[in-house]
């Protein structure tokens, strides 16, 4: 897909400071250091839309990104994230359920899970989240580039059986470093915003 705009609109750090938007959301959550900036970089064909650094829990708001003035992606801060206090845990876990409970707009939920290694508490939790809320859900597998090609079959397998994924469910091969699954990811995406 080639967007002609891709912008971050806000990071906000509470419903305050939500957009007032009528466009479509799809949210996208994954455990810190998981490569949710560089899936929203490949995603986009941008470089440096969403900051990619070396330290993992660098995002603590919600950032709503606007493409093309007709769809929303947003990015809600990396869990899991050992260097989290509990105080930032409780605000992270408020802040999701105000906006799965409140954001009328919310079409979908990506989660992002590095394709090494199996699922943590955390999402199955979100997953729990999409479930409970009704909302479409899309499963991407990162960083496949580092993943042996004799053991990737077995990877994805494993990661389908581990969270019960139904048929309908995608499960995402994804690299943003060679740009694997970038199509198959806005296939899942635009029948999820127009639904």
């Amino acid at each position: 897909m080639n967007l002609q705009k891709a912008e971050l609109i806000v990071s906000a750090p509470d419903r305050a400071s939500w957009p007032d938007s009528e466009l479509p959301e799809v949210v996208l959550a994954g455990r810190s250091n998981v490569g949710k900036s560089s899936f929203i970089n490949a995603i986009t064909g941008r470089k440096k839309l969403a900051y990619v650094g070396n330290t993992p829990g660098k995002t603590r708001l919600l950032n709503f990104f606007n493409l093309d003035d007709r769809y929303m992606l947003v990015d809600v801060p990396g869990y899991g994230y050992a260097n989290a206090s509990k105080a930032q845990l409780m605000k992270f876990g408020a802040m999701m359920e105000d906006y799965f409970a409140l954001r009328k707009q919310k079409k979908g939920l990506v989660i992002l899970l590095d394709a090494r290694h199996l699922p943590s508490e955390d999402d199955f939790a979100m997953l729990e989240y999409a479930r409970y809320y009704q909302i479409a859900i899309c499963i991407v597998a990162t960083k496949m580039d580092k993943v042996k090609p004799s053991r990737r079959m077995h990877q994805i397998k494993q990661l389908r059986a581990s969270l019960a994924l139904a048929k309908e469910e995608p499960l995402i091969p994804f690299s943003a470093l060679n740009k694997e699954g970038v199509e198959e990811v806005w296939k899942v995406l635009i029948p999820m915003w127009e639904s």
